[in-house]
């Protein structure tokens, strides 16, 4: 058998096993795993390197309509560049309908964005935002079949918030069809009430948005989610959670049967609300919704990973620029907190941090790394077996690490559309040296090597009915 690349020495992990084991490739896809694979074109040597499925990041905004005079950090090229950077090599991000607008006419538009302008593979996610009897009836039910199979809803934030009536019809739709649904859990009201009365009273720094959004605004929405997900028995996934209350009404819906999972990210594991009171206007480059909580909040995140409530680590990158009055330095967000654009830059820092944090430091293995980084992913999106693991007939996706490699974050390391990261500073223990995308590298040592026409969109299959949920 003869081989484009063979991967030679290295030891593969995957979210089952690990092992010493050479990888040979032909046409894009893993074509054998074993010892002495004979020759070919290309010969990797992952000596002392951990040979890892690539990344799968399924939660990021890119180019994603952001507010009047607002625009976001990342577009394709910009944000799939960082996100090989960081080991990964399929990415999800989200495809917003705007009041008004059809499903098929926000995804006419999103693929445009995106055609020829990937360095890894993509697939969308459905924001729906205006439930019509047209989109619910018709387009969404054929948009799924056509592999679109999976779409998110909020319960917060202006135009895009959806009432109780609204988040049943549609969780009616998901169930019958077979999507996905993925939930923002925040109470709406609540957080306008608290804005107004923050606002009244003066308090109007960026540190304030954390005050605005506490830990019940996001407890009562979890809860309530969860409650609406069984009155329709849909399977829902909820997004970016960021305390002890939240995870353990995700646990105590797990425990009682419920279809019901968790995602969390590096800012729950890494920052506090501490990082939004800065001088001026700094704490805004690190306002995101829910807002990072306290040290007892970030224990309580590990403790979601290490026991499996949360079945997935996503970056939720949505970057904006800091010192830009198209971004976090907006003219109305210098007035108040409530005008900041929310969100923050992660897809490359995902990785390593969940790597040193956690794998370096003992609290999750190896295995679990993969799990949470990539296999997850996949399972639930419906994207395994092509991607997610490393085994005979998927994709060749690969990142190889240098578990030892000791690397001090920097922006100018990110390649992203923004002006900071804000993990700057932070060592981490652990790095990717390559990525590879179906069979060709794009990211070898810090050096962008790959095209941004090579990545591909991916049509995705619904899980298949009663599967396990990981």
């Amino acid at each position: 058998m003869s081989f484009d690349t063979i991967i030679r020495g290295g030891t593969v992990v995957t979210a089952a096993d690990t092992f010493a084991c050479d990888v040979g490739i032909r046409d894009g896809k893993i074509t054998a795993l074993g010892r002495d694979l004979g020759d070919a074109a290309t010969i990797i040597d992952a000596t002392d390197r951990l040979v890892l499925p690539g990344g799968i990041d399924s939660h990021v905004h890119f180019a994603q309509p952001s507010g009047d005079g607002i625009v976001m950090a990342d577009g394709f090229a910009s944000g799939t560049r960082s996100a090989a950077f960081g080991g990964n090599t399929t990415v999800l991000p989200f495809c917003l309908q705007e009041k008004g607008q059809t499903l098929r006419e926000a995804l006419k538009h999103y693929h445009s964005l995106a055609d020829g302008e990937c360095h890894v593979d993509v697939a969308f996610h459905l924001i729906v935002t205006d439930p019509t009897e047209h989109v619910l009836g018709q387009e969404l039910p054929a948009l799924v079949e056509d592999g679109y199979t999976s779409l998110k809803v909020f319960m917060t934030y202006e135009g895009l918030a959806l009432s109780d009536r609204e988040l049943l019809e549609t969780m009616s739709v998901a169930r019958e069809t077979g999507a996905m649904l993925m939930v923002h859990a925040e109470n709406f009201d609540a957080i306008r009430f608290l804005t107004d009365r923050l606002e009244r009273a003066g308090n109007t720094a960026p540190r304030f948005h954390a005050t605005s959004r506490p830990i019940p605004v996001e407890r009562e929405a979890t809860h309530r989610a969860i409650s609406l997900s069984e009155l329709v028995d849909v399977p829902i996934m909820i997004v970016h959670v960021s305390n002890r209350e939240a995870m353990d009404e995700i646990r105590r819906a797990q425990q009682r049967g419920l279809r019901v999972m968790g995602e969390t990210c590096p800012q729950y594991l890494m920052l506090t609300e501490n990082d939004l009171d800065q001088l001026n206007m700094e704490g805004a480059k690190y306002v995101c919704s829910p807002p990072p909580r306290d040290v007892a909040s970030q224990q309580a995140c590990w403790e979601g990973l290490q026991q499996k409530v949360f079945s997935v680590f996503s970056s939720d990158h949505c970057p904006f620029r800091y010192d830009d009055p198209q971004g976090k330095l907006a003219p109305k967000g210098r007035t108040s907190f409530r005008w900041v654009p929310n969100g923050i830059p992660g897809v490359a820092t995902r990785l390593p941090i969940l790597f040193s944090e956690g794998v370096v430091k003992g609290r999750i293995d190896l295995n679990s790394f993969v799990a949470f980084s990539a296999t997850n992913h996949a399972k639930i999106y419906g994207l395994y077996p092509r991607k997610g693991t490393i085994a005979v007939g998927s994709d060749a996706d690969i990142a190889l690490w240098d578990p030892k490699r000791k690397v001090t974050i920097r922006h100018q390391l990110i390649h992203d559309g923004s002006d900071y990261t804000p993990y700057e500073g932070l060592e981490v223990t652990g790095w990717p040296v390559l990525t590879m995308v179906r069979g060709k590298v794009v990211v070898d040592d810090g050096t962008l090597v790959g095209s941004k026409d090579h990545g591909t969109y991916l049509p995705r299959a619904k899980p298949p009915a009663g599967a396990t949920i990981p």
